[in-house]
């Protein structure tokens, strides 16, 4: 079983940056693919950035490809996703998640039905 904790979170104005970071623990952290999701209000969960438990690939959605750098510390435990030029549609509750690979340390999840476990999200509001 394992457990994630966001934080990092905040209210921030367009145009600035923020560090959000997932600490896990309960499990092998460096056999799990991890991934970033955000869900604006009023609105489904959406993809935002993954990463292979070796660290080595890395994925973003589109819409955040050249803002968000999604990386991670297997010695920490951690995954963090930094964020820069933020844009009021940036608003949502970001979430981490964690899905079991195994021997595929190159492998990247971006579907968030692949994921079992999730943390219970950090609130990133971006001011215009």
């Amino acid at each position: 079983q394992v457990q994630l904790v966001e934080s990092g979170g905040g209210l921030v104005p367009a145009g600035g940056s923020l560090s959000l970071s997932c600490a896990a623990s309960g499990g092998t952290f460096r056999h799990y693919a991890m991934g970033w999701f955000r869900q604006a209000p009023g609105k489904g969960r959406t993809f935002v950035a993954a990463i292979s438990w070796s660290g080595s690939s890395t994925y973003n959605a589109d819409s955040e490809k050249g803002r968000f750098t999604i990386s991670r510390d297997n010695a920490k435990n951690t995954v963090y996703l930094q964020m820069n030029s933020l844009k009021p549609e940036d608003t949502a509750v970001y979430y981490c998640a964690a899905a079991k690979m195994g021997d595929l340390q190159t492998i990247v999840v971006i579907t968030d039905e692949d994921y079992k476990y999730w943390g219970q999200g950090t609130q990133v509001t971006v001011s215009s």
